[in-house]
């Protein structure tokens, strides 16, 4: 179950009742058949609204069903996404009709710094040297592949789907046509991490019914995982060197490229543990401080009209003589995972191990980067941040709201690090 929009209206438009209405209809359907005929009204009816910018429609659907049917909530979510990274094409070949299938495929890079993250428009001669490189070790054969020219920061993305309906659909008729992709207008500003995503964002077509990926040819059905597991291990020997000449003082791990909303859920998730040890790195070299020697304290964070919902974590640092709060990182919940841990899907296995919950990983990253004197607050805080800054506000250790601030006298430039 994914989070819905914070934005919600009362009364449903036409367009956003029908598209509840075909939602509930596919979890209600009692064949193969009668679902997929469901699914196909749904997919029509959501490249009319994405194709004419109608985002708030689907937005409404979506948080009606939040409200009152998950599982019709769960196939609009599968279904806007599915559509908004893919698209088809058809052309003439030969006197006979050949129809494309395209894919938005995100190639996640995990960075880390104590200096800043690089993003923005890619050399030509760089994108077609990692363009070269994710076509050999990635795709199956008889695949076209346009990459924007562009390496983007999480929040230089699309940010609606229809805005990603838009990019897919661009970079696919570049692919189909193999021609160029321009550059982007200048990207908005990001703030500085020391732990942070960026992304390449690609669209592959194939003829419809082949495969896109080279663990989806049919000698590799058999053994996919491998093959997969192979396909990243060859990205990361042939990428990762130039992916690092485009952000220079960075370490980086690029993640396996799949499809784009799945690769960034995956990223959002896997960045969290970096977060940590980028922090405790940062710290001990800037403060001359053993790790030991700082204290952690974690509060968890909801919205003020969400029922008691935790949606993140805040991990405050401090020396342990010290109650002032040096440095923060947020720990967001995604998806299925609440204070109690992600559930396991399916039906629970009597004697299986219980999920581990948020606050147990903080803990278990924060003592395997050197931190062992780590302070839970039980109180759950309304996610608040600094009027002058816009900084997410952390617990101290009494338990108090502050702003994270370095010693005065840190060297120059650390502080402008979130």
């Amino acid at each position: 179950m994914r989070r819905p929009s914070k934005d919600s209206s009362h009364k449903l438009s036409t367009e956003s009742q029908r598209l509840s209405s075909i939602a509930q209809a596919v979890v209600q359907a009692a064949s193969r058949v009668e679902e997929r005929a469901w699914e196909r009204q749904l997919d029509t009816h959501l490249q009319k609204l994405l194709k004419t910018n109608h985002q708030e429609s689907i937005d409404a659907a979506l948080n009606a069903l939040f409200k009152d049917d998950l599982a019709g909530y769960d196939v609009l979510m599968d279904g806007v996404e599915a559509v908004s990274e893919s698209s088809t094409m058809v052309e003439e070949a030969d006197g006979a009709e050949v129809t494309w299938q395209a894919l938005l495929v995100a190639a996640p890079i995990l960075a880390w710094t104590r200096f800043s993250i690089a993003s923005g428009n890619i050399p030509s001669d760089q994108l077609h040297t990692l363009s070269a490189h994710f076509s050999a070790h990635l795709l199956a054969e008889g695949t076209r592949m346009a990459m924007a020219p562009t390496l983007y920061a999480i929040d230089q993305l699309p940010r609606t789907h229809a805005e990603t309906y838009a990019m897919t659909h661009r970079l696919a008729a570049a692919a189909h046509k193999g021609s160029s992709v321009k550059p982007a207008v200048r990207a908005p500003d990001t703030a500085p991490f020391l732990a942070d995503t960026r992304y390449l964002l690609v669209a592959v077509i194939a003829p419809v019914g082949a495969p896109i990926f080279r663990w989806q040819e049919a000698q590799h059905h058999i053994n996919f995982m491998a093959e997969r597991a192979n396909a990243l291990e060859q990205w990361r020997a042939q990428a990762t060197p130039n992916v690092a000449r485009l952000m220079p003082g960075c370490g980086v791990e690029l993640l396996l490229p799949e499809a784009y909303y799945v690769a960034c859920r995956e990223a959002d998730k896997l960045i969290r543990p970096v977060s940590i040890r980028a922090a405790v790195h940062y710290l001990t070299n800037t403060l001359d401080v053993e790790a030991s020697d700082l204290r952690a304290v974690i509060a968890g964070f909801g919205e003020e009209a969400t029922d008691g919902q935790i949606d993140e974590y805040r991990v405050g640092f401090t020396l342990r003589q010290s109650q002032e709060v040096v440095y923060g990182i947020v720990w967001p919940l995604y998806g299925q995972e609440d204070e109690e841990g992600t559930p396991m899907e399916g039906p629970a296995l009597s004697g299986g191990p219980a999920p581990v919950t948020p606050i147990n990983e903080i803990i278990a990253h924060l003592n395997s980067a050197g931190i062992t004197h780590v302070k839970r607050i039980n109180e759950r805080y309304v996610a608040e941040y600094c009027d002058d800054c816009g900084a997410p506000l952390f617990a101290d250790p009494t338990g108090e709201l502050v702003h994270a601030e370095m010693p005065e006298d840190t060297a120059s430039g650390s502080e402008h690090f979130h």
